[in-house]
């Protein structure tokens, strides 16, 4: 008997330059190494927006207050399996403009440490073009959005998987 997949709702930031660049990670995986926006999952009792400030502080040393988050301008959902275990994933995205683009990753936990091999500030032009397998899908796009448009009215639906 399988059990139920885990609910793991989780905060990301989409944290973009002066360049209009956008700061990824890249993740060693089983399948090889992705890059993902700066976030993780939510402790209990923490709402997304606190979540997000404080996965973007541990893990990139950028401090922001909950509220100067914004709303919530994309999400996407899926499941997702480690060590014999299935989650079910729902990513809520936050977007925020810095004004410098240095990292400081001292406060990272250790599993992040071991996971994480680098990052790297991304242009949608640079997304776009790369074969790497890049989170969340869609990422170039909505960037484009984003700088175009600004916040949408709505949070924008991404692609869990590529092949989704």
């Amino acid at each position: 008997m399988n059990a139920r997949p885990k609910a793991r709702p989780s905060a990301r930031v989409l944290v973009v330059g002066p360049a209009d660049s956008v700061l990824l990670f890249q993740f060693r995986a089983p399948e090889g190494s992705s890059w993902l926006t700066p976030g993780g999952g939510m402790r209990r009792g923490e709402n997304v927006a606190g979540a997000a400030a404080r996965e973007l502080l541990e893990e990139t040393g950028i401090r922001v207050r909950p509220d100067e988050l914004g709303p919530v301008v994309a999400f996407s959902e899926g499941q997702w399996s480690a060590n014999g275990r299935v989650f079910d994933a729902h990513d809520s995205f936050f977007w925020l403009r810095v004004a410098d683009t240095c990292v400081h990753t001292a406060g990272q936990e250790e599993l992040e440490r071991s996971l994480i091999l680098g990052h790297r500030w991304w242009t949608a032009d640079e997304l776009d073009a790369t074969r790497d397998l890049v989170f969340p899908i869609g990422l170039a796009g909505l960037m484009r959005t984003l700088l175009t448009e600004g916040r949408p009215a709505t949070p924008i639906r991404l692609l869990w998987r590529p092949d989704a």
